[in-house]
């Protein structure tokens, strides 16, 4: 199953795009910071990632504050040219502050 949830921050957004289908997307950076238990130590986590959202969910995530904190879930897919990976956001379960 390909399923992720994440709380991260809205650290870069793109301009608000259309789809060859007329669906409006969004591309975003999400930043991530935690501290996690792996084999029974605690290990500091951060990283980046992009993502991307499609339909009414990407207006809305389009007039969100730069900075702010969310739930967002989603899958996860590889990005075009075959380099990394790219989460596209399909809810968000609850805002966090």
């Amino acid at each position: 199953m390909n399923q992720v949830v994440l709380e991260a921050r809205v650290t870069e957004r793109s301009a608000l795009r259309y789809t060859p289908a007329g669906l409006p997307a969004l591309d975003l950076l999400l930043s991530h910071e935690s501290t996690v238990t792996e084999a029974g130590a605690p290990r500091k986590v951060r990283m980046d990632l992009k993502a991307v959202v499609i339909g009414t969910l990407a207006e809305q995530l389009s007039r969100v504050e730069m900075g702010s904190a969310h739930r967002f879930a989603g899958f996860l897919a590889s990005q075009r040219n075959g380099r990394g990976v790219v989460l596209h956001i399909t809810s968000l379960p609850q805002c966090i502050v």
